[in-house]
């Protein structure tokens, strides 16, 4: 398991690479003095559990396609990449080019949302979107089960292979196998760490059930560390499981 990534030279950046070490990811980082580590913090309403997030993404604001293409072998030689949108567009696009042409399986969360070039989705086998994100990139709101399939059939359109739409504590609809429920023995208090968890940990296995070889799991995110008043996640570019 791999990551690409640029950090500062502060606390934040010393609890990812301690954190990296002890789960056994390779880590392929710059490291800037004059930069801070990216952070996050997450805002929940207390009634709903609804969430808000406000993100200094610091030194990843900086990664660049460069980075990316000085990764090439890294890469290509995955078993699945993962990116997200919380480092500069440029980056992600570069990583799913380099991905796709070494016939690499492309995951993309779209977070947060923004518009998307054209040919970016047609990148992408899969892409996991919540029900926000959904609706800026078609233009559809999503209430329902229903709603999400109308959405995914747009997403194919747009040159998706599998859209994979979030939908909270209701689970995450899955184009041509439906609605998929979260396995969660106590109620759900806030799904921020509910959707990170589950964007990294099932590309291990595909729907059909089948395994993904243990080989390099690789991704390209922000580092985010998430902090609410119910939990503290440490969520360090680790959508790859």
């Amino acid at each position: 398991m791999s990551i690409i990534s640029r950090l500062g030279q502060d606390n934040f950046a010393k609890m990812a690479l301690d954190a990296w070490e002890k789960s056994g990811v390779t880590p392929y980082i710059q490291q800037s003095p004059d930069d801070y580590t990216g952070a996050a913090c997450i805002f929940i309403e207390e009634a709903s559990g609804n969430n808000a997030i406000i993100i200094a993404p610091g030194a990843a604001a900086k990664i660049t396609a460069a980075d990316l293409e000085a990764q090439a072998k890294l890469i290509t030689t995955a078993e699945v990449f993962v990116t997200q949108l919380k480092q500069p567009m440029e980056a992600a696009l570069k990583g799913l080019e380099i991905a796709r042409y070494a016939d690499v399986k492309t995951i993309l969360n779209p977070a947060p949302e923004a518009d998307l070039p054209t040919e970016m989705l047609a990148l992408c086998d899969y892409i996991t979107p919540n029900e926000t994100e959904t609706e800026a990139l078609t233009g559809l709101s999503v209430h329902s089960v229903e709603d999400a399939a109308k959405a995914a059939e747009v997403l194919c359109d747009m040159g998706v292979t599998t859209p994979i739409i979030t939908l909270g504590d209701k689970g995450a609809y899955l184009h041509g196998h439906g609605l998929i429920a979260p396995f969660i023995a106590a109620a759900v208090l806030e799904t921020t760490a509910l959707v990170t968890r589950s964007t990294g940990g099932w590309p291990l296995h595909y729907p059909s059930g089948s395994r993904i070889p243990r080989r390099s799991k690789l991704a390209v995110q922000t580092l985010e560390f998430r902090h609410t008043r119910r939990y503290r996640a440490l969520y360090a570019n680790s959508q790859t499981g």
